[in-house]
């Protein structure tokens, strides 16, 4: 299917690695101009010199999305590169393994900033530009965890589901500018951020998800290319899952045993 991206220019934050990392290889693939922030300068210089082994041309800034001058001037940047912004993702996030009442006040606004608050940043940059083109698509990280949260990690699944419904809220003001806002919904997929829980507890994982195997960053890069898409053009305010179908029953090993 011709997802008709070619000429695309594609903003993701949180994009040097893990997901942020394959969506961005997608969308390049599919003809896109992709621009990428992180706070990681060397992760972003090694994705360049990944990329451009393997043909491929990526725009790549140190900035951290949960603040406003530097996602401003990385989006100046990216305009002057590539003359618009069509599409952002708003990838950006950290996954903390802490009770809640173990946390520190600092611990909690950092999961909130980075985690909630770059969104609506990101958004709220994103919308300037796209309102001047007439279009556009953003489109939002969230997680299971958002539908399912788990005792350990309360904080980030909290700043999860707050994307969720920050993004109908997105969706429905944004609207009359043509603008479509969309959220997707990863289950257990194997990346650096989630590698240390995933040791831990990957037997225990796998039982939830009827698929019975853990979900790879390409599944989901596959996944946001449709999305963000115009044969998506009629889905807004809403969530796409990509977990194997995890806890889509009660009893997900029903059909193993």
């Amino acid at each position: 299917m011709d997802l008709r991206l070619y000429g695309k220019s594609v903003v993701i934050t949180g994009g040097t690695t893990g997901i942020g990392k394959a969506i961005a290889k997608k969308l390049l693939e599919e003809g896109c101009n992709v621009s990428v922030c992180g706070r990681n300068k060397v992760k972003g210089e090694v994705l360049v010199k990944e990329f451009e082994r393997e043909g491929l041309n990526i725009h790549f800034e140190s900035a951290d999305a949960s603040k406003y001058k530097e996602v401003n001037h990385f989006a100046e940047n990216t305009v002057k590169r590539f003359g618009k912004i069509d599409i952002w993702i708003n990838n950006a996030g950290i996954y903390p393994q802490q009770k809640l009442l173990d946390m520190t006040e600092n611990d909690w606004d950092a999961v909130f900033h980075i985690n909630l608050k770059s969104v609506w940043l990101g958004t709220k940059i994103a919308a300037s530009y796209m309102q001047e083109n007439g279009s556009g698509v953003i489109l939002n990280a969230a997680s299971f965890a958002a539908i399912i949260p788990s005792a350990g990690s309360g904080a980030y699944a909290a700043s999860k589901a707050a994307i969720l419904s920050l993004t109908k809220t997105l969706a429905a003001e944004l609207a009359p500018a043509n603008i479509r806002v969309n959220a997707y919904v990863p289950g257990v997929i194997e990346t650096p951020m989630t590698g240390p829980v995933i040791e831990k507890n990957m037997e225990k994982m796998i039982q939830t998800i009827p698929l019975r195997k853990l979900g790879k960053p390409e599944d989901i890069a596959s996944a946001v290319a449709f999305l963000v898409s115009d044969v998506s053009s009629y889905i807004t305010g809403t969530h796409l899952e990509i977990s194997g179908g995890k806890f889509c029953v009660q009893n997900p090993m029903f059909a193993w045993e």
